[in-house]
């Protein structure tokens, strides 16, 4: 009977134990586990809820850093500095070249460090170049060399993104991580347009003829404290959040890896690349619109770009889950294309606002790419992984040195997510050699057509061809 009783109570306490959520000491959470039903009714959903919000404002003060250089050029003739265009395109491109590099070791800092105490660390890091601009910009006879330095520190807004997207994972079950991510990037990516809103206004609060550089940098310092504060207050870290190297190493020897960095390129290395030079486009190419006059301050349109790319993107995503991602990507490169080449050939019209319109419909195509593409990346590691598994005989399955398809296609979308914002350096790059070379932009245009032509005829080869396994798969 004693040992009846016994066994008894011992299965009774098993489930409790599987359930307890504790929190430690650091907000460290031990025993959380999105999938339980249970603990996500009663606790889970409204701890996801509130990372989720602090990881939203610390990302999007990332993308606002991250470009706060794009607009800020605009304004460096006037307020005495003497750059050439070729060193104004390298003071837009270095954040975008750092960030895309840095997104690569921030994919691995949430499991080394914690969610919440990296989104703390990676916060305050943006005091560096928000800090650094506003010094840097308030001497015209500041070098460029300093000023390249300077910019470059605002790729950690750039990392960023992979750190909080890999962070916020944990938290949402399966059925959910699309939606929280998808709000989680389309949070961040606004961050690009609102600081190309911001920067004009608060630079020129004593009247547009006042220009008063170094708040551009000053303006963030509070908001940049304030999402540290509240990570520090509010956020959690994960015990069982581990960052994945074998899974990334995996990941990378999929050949699958490397086509779709190259369509991410072209969707979101578009987004970053355009939202990062449109001020100065607009600058150059009609200057008597490249700012407007709001009572005593002045704007640029070109904040309207990455605000309605950014808004799109969710919407790619939507329409892959309904319609096929690989097609709503062909779609999406097709109307970049057809934009992109629609810019060069309305030029000689002298019409602002037909450029302006024709723009902020290729951000949207960008912007909807952004979302199909990387609703495609883990139905296509699901499927590769179904064909290996396929391949193996029953003795190797599961075996040692396998890695799981949701391992790999994790670390994918971190990874893929990297190469893809190293358009933003190469889109800058290249119209400044088109520039360089002609005097204009047009070449550089035209080179934009033939790639998303090349990326066009990719997505349909690999995953809508028929009789192909993608194809039959819907991806």
């Amino acid at each position: 009977m004693a040992h009846h009783g016994t066994s008894t109570d011992s299965s009774h306490t098993t489930p409790p134990l599987k359930l307890a959520l504790r929190e430690r000491p650091g907000r460290w959470l031990d025993g959380y586990d999105p999938e339980d039903h249970q603990q996500w009714a009663a606790q889970g959903q409204g701890i996801a809820r509130t990372n989720l919000r602090w990881s939203i404002f610390a990302e999007f003060l990332g993308f606002a850093v991250w470009q706060l250089w794009a607009i800020t050029v605009v304004f460096l003739p006037r307020a005495g500095f003497e750059f050439s265009d070729s060193q104004l395109f390298w003071l837009i491109s270095m954040p975008s070249l750092v960030g895309a590099t840095l997104r690569i070791p921030y994919t691995f800092m949430v499991g080394r460090f914690g969610g919440r105490n990296w989104t703390i660390a990676s916060a305050l890091l943006l005091l560096i170049p928000s800090v650094g601009l506003a010094l840097a910009v308030a001497n015209p006879a500041t070098p460029f060399w300093l000023m390249l330095l300077i910019a470059a520190t605002a790729g950690f807004g750039g990392g960023n993104f992979a750190s909080s997207m890999a962070n916020i994972t944990y938290f949402y079950p399966a059925r959910e991580k699309g939606y929280a991510l998808g709000l989680n990037a389309a949070g961040g990516n606004l961050g690009a347009g609102i600081a190309q809103l911001v920067v004009p206004l608060v630079i020129t609060i004593g009247g547009a003829a006042a220009l008063n550089l170094p708040m551009a940098g000053w303006f963030w310092v509070p908001f940049i404290i304030l999402a540290a504060w509240g990570a520090w207050k509010y956020m959690h870290n994960i015990s069982d959040a581990k960052g994945d190297v074998v899974g990334s190493l995996a990941a990378t020897k999929e050949p699958h890896f490397w086509i779709m960095s190259f369509l991410y390129i072209g969707t979101f290395g578009s987004f970053i690349g355009f939202a990062g030079v449109f001020p100065k486009l607009i600058a150059d190419t009609f200057p008597q619109f490249s700012t407007f006059h709001v009572g005593a301050t002045s704007l640029t349109l070109a904040f309207l770009g990455p605000i309605v790319g950014s808004l799109a993107r969710p919407y790619g995503g939507k329409l892959a889950d309904r319609f096929q991602g690989a097609r709503i990507t062909v779609y999406s490169f097709a109307g970049m294309g057809f934009l992109a080449l629609a810019v060069v050939l309305t030029l000689p019209l002298r019409s602002f606002w037909l450029f302006l319109m024709l723009f902020l419909a290729l951000f949207v195509c960008a912007g909807v790419g952004n979302g199909s593409t990387y609703r495609m990346i883990p139905t296509i590691y699901r499927i590769r992984g179904e064909v290996a598994q396929s391949e193996r005989s029953a003795a190797q399955e599961g075996g040692p040195g396998v890695v799981s398809t949701a391992r790999k296609a994790s670390a994918a979308l971190g990874l893929i997510s990297a190469v893809g914002a190293y358009g933003g350096f190469l889109i800058p790059q290249v119209l400044s050699a088109s520039k360089s070379a002609t005097g204009g932009y047009e070449v550089a245009f035209y080179g934009f057509v033939a790639f998303y032509a090349v990326a066009l005829v990719v997505t349909w080869a690999f995953y809508l061809r028929p009789g192909t396994a993608m194809a039959r798969e819907h991806v």
